[in-house]
């Protein structure tokens, strides 16, 4: 059903273009997927090919399109008829040229179909390798009256101006009257889990058992807990790729990894005894990729406690050992065998909610921005600092900021996560794995400022 209003209600931004001008590529690093076949040769992509795409909180269906031309095969002929007819029912156009050909006869007769739909409409002229080269490359196009951006997709060099005109065309997501919360129980077969579910509850809806790697099904259970709606999702364990030799196995592992993405809220549960191991750290890495609220469960404490010296001092070490990309993660002891700290969990829960919902006015977030980067010296891109222009917070849950600048590939990790330290601190969002993207700002222009 989910799918189903998603294809009705998503906007469709089709890309269009001559044969291999670059559509295929364009399309794989929006979707950070291999499904357009990308060769240095015209023609490659014959069907339409549709993905669903989440770019700083807004959502839409990108298409990849087959090549428009006018040679006289009969796949040409069909291809350009389908993508003509098609581009009626979509809502935004990128129509790709390449800019070392400059304008062709086809190029016009693509961006006049293109004009005829009446729909927005950018113009990006790809395989401009060269930054100087720019305004040569868009002059032969300025004729048409669109938004043109010129890009080297092989260099990643424009898509985030393309994203940005995308995300300003797509109306806010209507998802957000979706009631009640998802809540992904992932982790290593064997920590306890399903009784953890079970606990929760109230119910022997999982099957228990001392073999690991006992539940094969993911299962969607909605509960009330304290007046609050949830829907908790038991997975499968998560094991090492080496030892999923059986298909039970791999099947079990990707319903985890799709529990995890249509999840609010994992939790990563560990058994409390041993503690966070590196596999553990690789399922962390993989809640972190998909930008998920996370708790850490340390299940088995009532044995920890009695087993181990100095427990729960011994655990939070090993955790900032173990998962030293991400030291501030919140920690949650339960057991699941006495009930001891379910509430706990809740109460943890409904703070890491408060806190993914979390959104600053922009004239408060920039004057905390302006003060912040004062603190410590801005980064160089070549021989020029770079200059900020503003910050703005993206519609993502957990929250997420795109920081403009006249030079974005000069913002350096280090100096996002400096950036991301102070965000964290200034509002009490310690254990959210927040993101700050950088994106060139049209303001301002020169790289000798």
């Amino acid at each position: 059903m989910e799918q189903n209003q998603r294809a009705e209600f998503s906007p469709k931004v089709a890309i269009i273009g001559r044969p291999n001008v670059g559509k295929s590529t364009l399309f794989n690093i929006i979707t950070d997927s291999r499904k357009a076949v990308v060769k240095n040769q015209a023609g490659v992509t014959r069907d339409i090919i549709i993905e669903p795409v989440d770019i700083w909180g807004k959502q839409f269906d990108l298409i990849d399109t087959g090549g428009i031309t006018e040679a006289g095969d009969i796949f040409s002929k069909l291809i350009r008829e389908q993508v003509t007819e098609f581009l009626h029912s979509v809502d935004l156009i990128v129509a790709v040229m390449d800019g070392r050909a400059g304008l062709v006869p086809e190029d016009r007769d693509i961006i006049r179909v293109a004009k005829q739909t009446g729909k927005p409409f950018l113009l990006v002229i790809n395989k401009v390798d060269k930054v100087f080269e720019e305004d040569m490359f868009k002059a032969d196009f300025y004729e048409f009256g669109v938004d043109i951006i010129a890009a080297s997709f092989e260099q990643r060099r424009g898509v985030g101006e393309i994203l940005e005109w995308i995300v300003n065309q797509v109306p806010e997501n209507p998802g957000t009257v979706k009631e009640g919360m998802n809540i992904a129980i992932v982790g290593k077969p064997n920590v306890g889990k399903s009784s953890i579910c079970n606990c929760i509850l109230g119910s022997n809806r999982m099957i228990v058992s001392d073999v690991a790697g006992t539940t094969i099904d993911s299962v969607d259970s909605p509960f009330i807990y304290n007046g609050a709606k949830y829907t908790l999702v038991d997975t499968a364990g998560l094991r090492k790729s080496a030892r999923r030799e059986e298909d039970l196995e791999i099947i079990s592992a990707f319903k985890s990894q799709e529990a995890i993405r249509r999840a609010d809220i994992v939790l990563l549960m560990v058994d409390g005894t041993i503690g966070p191991t590196d596999q553990d750290a690789r399922i962390m890495q993989a809640i972190l990729e998909d930008h998920k609220g996370v708790i850490l469960v340390a299940n088995k404490s009532d044995l920890g406690g009695k087993e181990v010296p100095e427990y729960r001092k011994t655990f939070r070490e090993q955790v900032e050992r173990v998962f030293h990309f991400f030291k501030d993660v919140h920690i949650v002891f339960t057991s699941a065998k006495t009930g001891q700290g379910i509430d706990d969990l809740f109460e943890m829960i409904a703070k890491v909610s408060g806190q993914m919902n979390f959104r600053v006015p922009t004239s408060e977030l920039n004057d905390f921005f302006f003060e912040t980067i004062r603190k410590a010296p801005a980064p160089v891109w070549g021989t020029t600092n770079v200059k900020f222009y503003y910050l703005t917070q993206t519609y993502q849950r957990p929250p997420a900021f795109i920081a403009f600048a006249n030079h974005p590939d000069g913002v350096t990790n280090s100096y996002r996560r400096f950036l991301i330290k102070n965000i964290k601190e200034r509002w009490d969002l310690h254990g959210l794995p927040i993101r700050i993207f950088c994106m060139k700002s049209r303001r301002g222009g020169g790289d000798n400022e």
